[in-house]
């Protein structure tokens, strides 16, 4: 097991640009002065945009600042053998019209589907020689039933109930994913024929109200109140109240006590992979063998991606309308219109010359909530993790549980909110709630023979500290220390296990990733956030104020999450746009 880490750096080093990423600086052919349509990013979305728009025939160009493609859906060789998901990391999202559509299966991308999924070890002493007690969850109702039974055996005939209820407004709310918001800008105030067409947008909102029907007020409820009244109502044991709580928290600076978090409870179940409702995978590859299989559809269209090409501005006429932008080298490229996947606030703030924007629009930008409790770290081990509550095998080969995604520090929901006030006081959580997931318990190509790559998804971190201090390497790595150290006490031998690591806090995901604030969705996926106010009221169409301008990343409807709707709704609308124009 040692033998994996022999010759590797404790400390993060300089490595290369990994042999199994595709060159994409030169993939659709030689860099012209004009297309159709530019985008500008290409994470998952802009990626997503630019496949739809060019297989409807409009000859598309991708610029992308960093020297790899994906955004956040990357993979990178940030310790030498060791392939990371480096932000985002897990995949249940993406819509099913996409992978169908962009024939992703074909162009490379490989599923590992988790079952079970949830992993959440107790902090207790064994008693009668008996290990700790542990909550596992997969896709066996019966069995979900068995494991709940240990902490309350009235949860365990309440769960498929719940279940059932989560799913139904799943089922609702997917139509609204897969559609552009309803206009009602142009619903008011358009021509006549542009109200016919507004009209179309209701008919999402009708099918949801038709799924929920009689029982909407308690779905209502499910959206606007906190998640810990919601699992209250259904349940009395804090472990799986926690669990599910930690759904309804995840990414977002919140608490399981504040309204409004219960409605990211949805994602656990809104997720189609395959045809397995709910389901969640590992990418084989990582997350961006992902973004390669959707560039390579983009491109086998005749899509243009190029990397290490950073737009310094949005270029528009003296009429007032888009017609192209400008590389940071000073290259001019003319285009009919532009997509893009940065978020809202570096689209308008730093992209769009001002001038062409309302001053209350610009406003309402720049006061977007971006706040996150998210600090990644990405670690190296050379042996898997050995937890109390369910010890390893003597030959220590990957178990179900080692395949989900762990819960630390999760034992009740008042866990959670502590860690959450932590923040608030500008401090990094004393007992932060830890995400471990171990991609490579499925899939072996991302580590060296009987070593593994660790994605810890920590919360809470503010984005400045107290008193008004920012992030330093000592603040850095006192941070993960303390997150190795409740690990220790779940998993006694972890820290001996380190290889290396990978710190990521807020101003360093905002840094390499472009994610204002730290924040994985662009801003706060927050019921005043959403929908037909993303990123803000009158401007949730992927249209901007400025003509020819349009959004299609995590900050435009339907959100955060690698689920690439954006990108796909943002597509068509710009489509629509070009015909008649």
């Amino acid at each position: 097991m040692a033998a994996c880490g022999r010759g590797l750096s404790r400390s993060l080093g300089t490595s290369p640009r990994p042999a199994w990423r595709g060159a994409h600086s030169d993939t659709g052919g030689r860099l012209k002065s004009e297309y159709d349509a530019v985008v500008i990013g290409a994470g998952h979305n802009g990626l997503v945009a630019a496949a739809y728009l060019q297989r409807l025939g409009v000859n598309t160009a991708v610029f992308e600042r960093r020297h790899v493609i994906g955004g956040a859906a990357v993979t990178e060789e940030i310790i030498p053998g060791f392939k990371f998901s480096r932000a985002s990391y897990l995949l249940s999202l993406l819509r099913p019209q996409i992978y169908t559509d962009l024939e992703l299966k074909k162009h490379g991308l490989r599923l590992h589907l988790r079952n079970p999924y949830s992993f959440i070890p107790m902090l207790e002493e064994g008693t009668g020689g008996k290990v700790p007690r542990s909550l596992l969850l997969g896709t066996d109702m019966a069995e979900n039933q068995q494991q709940i039974a240990q902490f309350s055996q009235k949860d365990a005939q309440a769960f498929p109930k719940y279940e059932a209820f989560m799913n139904r407004l799943a089922l609702a709310i997917n139509p609204l994913l897969d559609a552009a918001p309803l206009d009602m800008e142009a619903f008011r105030r358009g021509s006549l024929l542009q109200r016919l067409k507004s009209l179309s947008t209701f008919k999402p909102l009708l099918q949801a109200g038709r799924i929920l029907g009689a029982q909407l007020p308690q779905y209502y409820q499910v959206l606007t109140a906190p998640s810990a009244k919601v699992l209250d109502q259904w349940f009395e044991s804090e472990p799986l109240k926690a669990c599910l709580a930690t759904d309804a928290v995840i990414g977002a600076m919140t608490s399981p006590h504040i309204p409004g978090s219960a409605y990211v409870l949805l994602h656990h179940v809104m997720g189609d992979l395959e045809g397995m409702r709910g389901a969640w995978a590992y990418v084989e590859g990582g997350m961006g063998a992902l973004s390669e299989a959707i560039a390579s559809s983009a491109t086998a269209h005749g899509a243009s991606i190029f990397t290490e090409k950073t737009v310094a501005s949005v270029q528009v006429s003296s009429g007032g309308r888009v017609q192209g932008v400008v590389l940071q080298d000073g290259s001019e490229v003319r285009s009919r219109v532009v997509l893009s996947n940065a978020s809202p606030q570096s689209t308008f703030l730093k992209l769009t010359p001002q001038e062409w924007l309302p001053e209350e629009f610009v406003k309402r930008i720049s006061q977007l909530d971006t706040q996150s409790p998210v600090t990644k770290i990405n670690v190296a081990v050379n042996r898997l993790p050995n937890f109390l509550a369910a010890p390893n095998t003597p030959r220590g080969q990957p178990l179900p549980h080692h395949q989900c995604s762990i819960h630390l520090n999760c034992e009740d929901t008042l866990c959670i909110h502590q860690a959450f006030e932590d923040a608030m006081d500008g401090v990094p959580s004393n007992r932060p709630i830890i995400e471990f997931c171990i991609p490579s318990s499925l899939d072996p190509t991302l580590a060296p023979p009987g070593c593994h790559v660790v994605s810890l998804f920590t919360q809470y971190t503010p984005y400045t500290l107290a008193g008004g201090k920012s992030w330093d390497e000592l603040a850095k790595n006192t941070y993960a220390d303390r997150v190795f150290d409740c690990i220790e006490a779940y998993a006694p031998g972890f820290k001996g296990s380190v290889v290396g690591r990978d710190i990521l806090t807020p101003p360093d995901l905002e840094r390499i990733f472009d994610l204002p604030g730290g924040n994985i969705f662009h801003c706060a996926m927050t019921l005043d956030q959403l929908y037909f106010a993303r990123p803000v009221p009158l401007h949730s169409s992927y249209r901007c104020p400025l003509p020819g301008l349009y959004l299609c990343g995590s900050g435009a409807h339907p959100g955060g999450g690698v689920m690439g709707a954006a990108g796909r709704n943002a597509a068509y609308v710009v489509f629509r746009d070009l015909r008649s124009m």
